[in-house]
């Protein structure tokens, strides 16, 4: 499905955020994960935050949501897989989760590059996926 405009490329980010703190959720809770599970906490809680921040900056910007039309650009490489982080093995989910944390940081580049016309909105974007990066970082650091 295309994202063809500045309220899909927003809600299909709150979509991703959402479902990759229900994954870190459910992270917490899998007794195989026990010595992840401070780190699943945190990317849990900061998932949550960046539901805000897309809500924020969809509610700020929403009078761009008519005007930027956006061509070339749409889900499917986005897609992920995230479920069944209850039950796979700590290897999994860490694997798992670097996927989703790569996947969201080019999602998150490429929207600000479709609308680098809303240069706080792309501003706001690039800021995500960087922070997206900095959380792979964090996912090749052994239990604490």
């Amino acid at each position: 499905m295309p994202l063809q405009n500045f309220g899909s490329i927003l809600n299909f980010a709150e979509k991703l955020e959402s479902l990759d703190r229900q994954f870190y959720a459910a992270a917490c809770g899998n007794s195989a994960c026990a010595g992840y599970k401070a780190l699943f906490a945190e990317l849990e809680a900061e998932a949550a935050r960046h539901v805000t921040t897309v809500q924020r900056l969809r509610r700020e910007n929403v009078t761009e949501m008519i005007l930027e039309p956006v061509q070339d650009f749409t889900r499917a490489s986005f897609c992920e897989a995230c479920e069944g982080a209850a039950v796979l093995s700590a290897s999994e989910v860490l694997a798992t989760a670097k996927r989703l944390e790569a996947r969201a940081e080019r999602y998150y580049a490429e929207a600000a590059e479709k609308l680098q016309a809303l240069t706080e909105v792309s501003r706001a974007l690039k800021a995500l996926g960087k922070n997206r990066k900095a959380r792979q970082a964090k996912l090749t650091r052994p239990p604490s």
